[in-house]
């Protein structure tokens, strides 16, 4: 077929490290094409040969016009986040064959033992050096191809900045040739070193070391993101969902006077926006383990929020002695939310909201139907289902988070 275009990865040894078939088929092509970099390592190829860095529709543009097999080069494994996938959509999957090659991150990760499956990859070459950092504060492992602007030891001082010190780093360079060389340390450690314009960075984070919360100086009266609340490894998840909680205020129906119950308070996080809209009123934070109720003091203290009152406590004896509530929120109880609900609506005030988030369509059938049927009210129900954009290198993908349940009920 003249117009058949094989995708072949290289690596860091250049010709050395091809495959006999795909070093024959380079030789055999009538165009090679490929950044300069890359076409430096075949020096010896003697056909015709086109320069084309990261502009994609250039290069589609050249192989749609070429008139003979044609060869493209590209770094490591040319369908891990790279060219093949978009030639192949843009010209059509016929046209191609692949030849991969072992990614460098693969190589990264190998080198250090570490599985990849889960890590958070990003290239600082096409990602703001802001939002990577974010992305880091709460991953587990990250692989990073760090630039020429942001080296290393500039994403390991930024890092140390925003206190984010919980990883132990490796810096590997030039993978698969003879000069290749892995460094493991701290961050700190990295801060003053230079390293090979090749290299990967990889992040692997501390057992048990909690997050390290955003900063604070632009705090929103609600729906902040989960980032800014302090939680506990590795029951990570405790706050709820920026979303989900923006949702559960709104129909809490707050105001500046308002007393609200958070049942089963976790990190805090509803009971603290709750406080921050009923800034004259008060926010109960019902939690049973010592440690989330620490968490809530600190994350309280943190933001500000001085009318938040943590309880330490298993419900119902918890708020026996707290005054009685115009708001309610119960997150956190999995089936005892019914239980849960049966002692708390007798102490919840005439025409006061209560909102219960469930992660099971068995708790929400359970509690509509003791409302229903005993409290004598209609419940409302809604199903949140929220995917986040994550950036993977250069692509942008969809994150779906599991669904969640908010139901909702006014007492007469």
């Amino acid at each position: 077929m003249s117009n058949k275009i094989w995708i072949i990865g290289v690596g860091d040894d250049g010709s050395e490290g091809l495959t006999k078939q795909a070093a024959e088929t380079i030789d055999s092509a009538a165009l090679l094409v490929g950044s300069p970099s890359l076409l430096t390592k075949f020096p010896h190829f003697s056909g015709k040969t086109a320069t084309v860095g990261g502009d994609l529709d250039k290069l589609a543009n050249v192989l749609d016009q070429a008139s003979g097999p044609a060869v493209v080069l590209a770094n490591g494994d040319p369908l891990f986040y790279g060219t093949a996938r978009f030639l192949c959509d843009r010209l059509g999957k016929d046209r191609f064959d692949v030849v991969p090659h072992v990614s460098s991150m693969q190589l990264a990760f190998a080198r250090v033992k570490e599985s990849w499956d889960e890590a958070y990859l990003t290239n600082l070459a096409s990602q703001p050096l802001d939002r990577v950092i974010e992305r880091i504060r709460t991953a587990e492992k990250v692989g990073v191809f760090t630039s020429d602007e942001a080296p290393p030891a500039r994403l390991a001082e930024a890092l140390i900045s925003k206190g984010i010190t919980y990883f132990t780093v490796y810096v590997c360079e030039n993978l698969g040739s003879p000069d290749e060389r892995v460094t493991r340390g701290k961050l700190a450690d990295i801060v003053n070193q230079k390293f090979s314009p090749l290299n990967v960075m990889i992040l692997v984070r501390q057992s048990g070391v909690p997050d390290q919360p955003m900063d604070v100086s632009g705090i929103r009266m609600f729906g902040n993101p989960d980032e800014v609340f302090r939680q506990t490894k590795p029951k990570r998840g405790l706050v709820t969902p920026c979303e989900v909680r923006s949702i559960a205020l709104s129909e809490l129906n707050l105001h500046e006077t308002s007393i609200l119950w958070d049942i089963g308070a976790g990190s805090g996080s509803v009971a603290i926006e709750a406080a921050k809209i009923a800034r004259l009123g008060k926010a109960y934070a019902i939690e049973m383990d010592p440690e989330d109720y620490q968490l809530i003091l600190e994350n309280a203290s943190r933001l500000g929020v001085d009318n938040v009152v943590p309880v330490l406590g298993e419900a119902p004896a918890a708020w026996m002695s707290l005054p009685d509530p115009e708001a309610i929120f119960v997150g956190g109880t999995g089936r005892a939310v019914t239980d849960i609900v049966t002692h708390a609506w007798p102490r919840l005030r005439s025409g006061g909201s209560l909102v219960a988030n469930m992660m099971s369509m068995d708790y929400v059938v359970a509690l509509q139907q003791l409302l229903s049927n005993k409290m004598r009210v209609e419940a409302m129900l809604w199903m949140v289902q929220i995917s986040r954009g994550n950036y993977q290198l250069d692509k942008l993908r969809l994150e779906s988070a599991n669904p969640t349940f908010l139901l909702k009920a006014v007492k007469p």
